[in-house]
């Protein structure tokens, strides 16, 4: 099959290698603009390395670029982590169509923050669906999904980089199988079940220092690393990054109870935070206790204010 891979990151980059290391006829890269002043993107980088031609449209909703993409007489789309809206006059220019990867069981999460929220929300199992896209926001036909435990302690970054990236990638190439064969479903969701999210931002990840401890370490990982969870301190920010949920050491919500090697403990509502890395401010991350200590701070130390 003559195959256009559509997508950014590091994502896209490995679902492309991944096509060509297994010999898949890999026709054009479609990648996000590059951005003034930053590097390529590593799709890109990939994409010219192993000599494939690259394009970077501003929009998709262009008919320049759907005659573009038509004369490369593609077979199938593979779109792995696309954030621009791809109309469905170009998503139909594949002979056999065009088939995306999101990070959720859909139609649970649909959105572009599809891995942070199940973990705020206290989820414990979230998974990856392989559909093909349409003109609404994930709301095509699934072909197939995975499933995966979110563990007690696992955060945005653990749960992509160890589970829904590779099991991501896999899928892909799974999909392009049951396409290239004829047995690939259109199975339509079930929009009754369906709750769209928006971008997780830093504004929706301020911590509430009286809300319950497990709600807290929550949001905390969830948002870990990106956008990290924040409380304030001296009229700064405090973004918290690796953290463990603890006992309770007695004391009021949103103060530091006690202190040991490895970090500070903040009381929430029945429990509290271990706080390990941190960033104050504009500053970097840090261990929590190189900034305690630079700071000078003490057990009753408050956040929040």
């Amino acid at each position: 099959m003559r195959i256009i891979v559509n997508g950014q990151q590091a994502f896209g980059e490995a679902v492309l290698r991944a096509l060509v290391e297994r010999g898949e006829h890999v026709v054009a890269v479609y990648c996000a603009p590059d951005k003034p002043g930053a590097r390529p993107d590593p799709l890109k980088l990939a994409a010219e390395s192993l000599g494939l031609p690259v394009h970077q449209p501003a929009s998709f909703k262009n008919p320049e670029v759907w005659a573009e993409m038509a004369a490369l007489k593609p077979d199938l789309c593979v779109m792995a982590f696309v954030t621009k809206f791809v109309p469905s006059d170009c998503l139909a220019i594949p002979r056999l169509g065009t088939i995306q990867y999101h990070p959720s069981l859909l139609p649970r999460h649909r959105g572009p923050s599809a891995i942070n929220w199940p973990i705020i929300e206290g989820e414990t199992v979230t998974g990856l669906s392989i559909f093909w896209p349409d003109d609404g926001l994930d709301t095509g036909p699934i072909l197939l999904q995975k499933q995966v435990d979110i563990g007690p302690d696992a955060t945005l970054g653990t749960l992509y980089f160890d589970n829904l990236f590779p099991m991501g990638v896999a899928a892909m190439l799974e999909s392009v199988d049951l396409v290239r064969e004829g047995k690939a479903p259109k199975i339509e969701q079930d929009h009754t079940q369906a709750d769209y999210q928006g971008w997780c931002k830093a504004e929706d990840c301020l911590i509430d220092w009286a809300k319950p401890a497990q709600t807290v370490y929550n949001l905390i990982r969830g948002a870990n690393p990106s956008p990290g969870a924040s409380t304030l301190f001296k009229g700064e920010s405090l973004t918290l990054f690796d953290a463990r949920l603890v006992a309770p050491h007695g004391g009021k919500a949103g103060t530091i109870s006690a202190v040991q090697d490895d970090g500070f403990i903040v009381e929430a509502e029945g429990g509290a935070i271990l706080v390990q890395r941190l960033r104050y401010g504009k500053g970097p991350k840090e261990a929590a206790m190189e900034w305690f200590n630079r700071e000078g701070l003490a057990v009753g130390t408050g956040f929040g204010s």
